[in-house]
């Protein structure tokens, strides 16, 4: 999986403006927590094959995106979670055991 890092709130409008070409992923992921890393692990030997851009956000670092991104996409923040971005929304919402690579991969090329 190549990783685009969010850190500012600017970067948060880039995926906004980019899932209306292409499906976006944001992977919230607390550095804190066995689950998450756990959940990043699938993630990262996910082949996307292009499907969709991959963000990862640590939320540890910066929580007041984490809080911006559920704002946006009217979810629960969750840890650790995945919201796939597709024409401006969330079309997908997971968290822990429930982030599944094979959903992410359909709901992609929806």
């Amino acid at each position: 999986m190549n990783w685009n890092i969010l850190q500012q709130i600017d970067d948060l409008d880039q995926v906004r403006e980019k899932s209306f070409h292409n499906p976006q992923l944001i992977f919230k992921h607390s550095t804190r927590c066995s689950i998450s890393a756990m959940a990043k692990g699938r993630l990262d030997r996910m082949e996307e094959e292009n499907r969709f851009e991959a963000h990862y956000l640590d939320l540890i670092r910066f929580r007041d995106l984490s809080n911006r991104i559920a704002e946006i996409y009217h979810v629960q923040h969750e840890s650790p979670q995945i919201l796939l971005i597709r024409n401006g929304e969330c079309v997908l919402d997971a968290s822990h055991m429930d982030i599944d690579p094979q959903e992410i991969l359909e709901q992609a090329e929806n």
